[in-house]
């Protein structure tokens, strides 16, 4: 597969890596973890890491981690294209991905080698890699399923290229790709070193053709995070406590049409929106407030009084408090005719630095989670066209991917449905 090390030898340390973690007693808490990741739904506050980076979210399980999984502080969002030259070694990278992430999101202690052998880990974490809240989800994009490995007919039939919207300005040296890997964890280093070892164990198979670093702002002064406009973000986010409307809306079942591999995966829509907050900041609160519809310092609907409120559209038809063309009445209008619409929403700030006009190079990495990209993200796209928001706002990358159903446990790994 032309990694750097061979996958056979590197099999052997991560397994004995892994074993190693479980001796730390890794394992009884990542089940603990995945009971407890119900507690809060998707878009609440960055979850607690703990004093050592301790903290352990479990890797098997029906569904991947990382969608209902409460958000943790930081995130890269890393697209790749496949570089395997037959389906044997795209078995082989998926496989080798698994494995890697098994030990990572568990944590312990990287298995030791000779001298003159490259070293096991790049060391930023220290000599024993902590767990950290780590989750890594993975995800498939149609470029996959083109005439290289013989997967056309196992193609999800929602997955696409990421439609182009009409206020889009979409640049395509950040848009789609083969692969989406989604790592998020409680500090940013841990997410850095989760990357590099997978590019370093992986090299040959898979090269990088985008990503970005993104991180969630504690909650000011309670509640949901802020974004970088100053407004709350992920208010209505649906409860991922809820297991039936989890499957009504985010869970692909056997039943939905899809190839037989694809039950327990999930549609994922990744969009860098580009805030243009030089421009933001010189607009009235009042206004600001009326393109959200929402109040910046409580996060209430503006015909509400705590950030939690329902706002009472049918009350207002005429949008004298909440107006028409509102974010929150075009995202969601909250009719019977819109309720599954709805969709979980991951969303990270990001900051690049400087643009090259001398602007912040600042935004948002929005991520979202559905049973049908058609249905749920694309129909809410296009109820957005237009909205006075968009003067504001510039979408220049992302792309549909198709997270694969969870790895059930130590035998079975990512894709083993779909390259069976």
């Amino acid at each position: 597969m032309g990694h750097g090390v061979g996958r056979r030898s590197f099999l052997g340390r991560a397994l004995a890596a892994g074993a190693a973690g479980a001796a730390l007693g890794a394992g009884g808490a990542g089940t603990a973890a995945r009971a407890a990741e119900g507690t809060a739904s998707a878009g609440a506050g960055p979850g607690d890491g703990g004093a050592q980076g301790d903290r352990v979210i479990a890797f098997h399980g029906e569904h991947q981690a990382g969608v209902l999984t409460p958000l943790q502080r930081s995130a890269v969002f890393t697209s790749f294209d496949v570089t395997a030259r037959s389906r044997a070694e795209l078995t082989d990278l998926f496989k080798t991905v698994t494995e890697r992430l098994r030990f990572l999101t568990k944590g312990g202690v990287p298995d030791p080698v000779g001298i003159s052998a490259p070293l096991p880990d790049s060391g930023v974490l220290g000599p024993v890699v902590p767990a950290d809240g780590l989750t890594g989800t993975l995800a498939v994009g149609s470029g996959l399923f083109d005439d290289r490995f013989g997967l056309g007919d196992r193609k999800p039939r929602r997955l696409r290229p990421m439609d182009t919207f009409p206020d889009d300005d979409l640049d395509p040296a950040w848009c789609h790709g083969d692969l989406m890997l989604q790592l998020c964890a409680d500090n940013p280093d841990t997410v850095t070193h989760a990357l590099r070892d997978l590019a370093r164990h992986t090299r040959g198979a898979m090269q990088i053709r985008w990503r970005i670093e993104g991180f969630v702002s504690p909650p000011r002064p309670s509640g949901t995070p802020r974004n970088l406009l100053g407004f709350k973000d992920g208010t209505a986010n649906p409860a991922a406590t809820d297991a039936r409307m989890m499957d009504r809306l985010v869970w692909v079942g056997k039943d939905g049409g899809e190839p037989a591999w694809a039950a327990g995966g999930s549609y994922q829509v990744v969009r860098v929106i580009r805030m243009l907050v030089e421009f933001w900041d010189r607009v009235s609160i009042r206004e600001q407030e009326r393109m959200m519809g929402r109040a910046r310092d409580t996060g209430a609907p503006l015909d509400g009084r705590k950030e939690m409120d329902d706002p009472q559209f049918a009350k207002d038809p005429q949008g004298n408090i909440i107006p028409l063309d509102s974010h929150i009445r075009l995202a969601n209008p909250r009719t019977s005719g819109t309720a599954d619409s709805r969709m979980i929403r991951r969303g990270y700030n990001y900051d690049r630095g400087v643009r090259d006009n001398g602007d912040l190079d600042t935004g948002l990495i929005f991520c979202c989670y559905q049973q049908d990209i058609d249905r749920q993200f694309a129909a809410v796209q296009k109820r957005l066209a237009g909205e006075p928001l968009v003067d504001y706002i510039k979408p220049f990358g992302g792309g549909y991917f198709y997270v694969l159903p969870g790895v059930r446990d130590g035998s079975d790994w990512l894709g083993s449905g779909l390259l069976a």
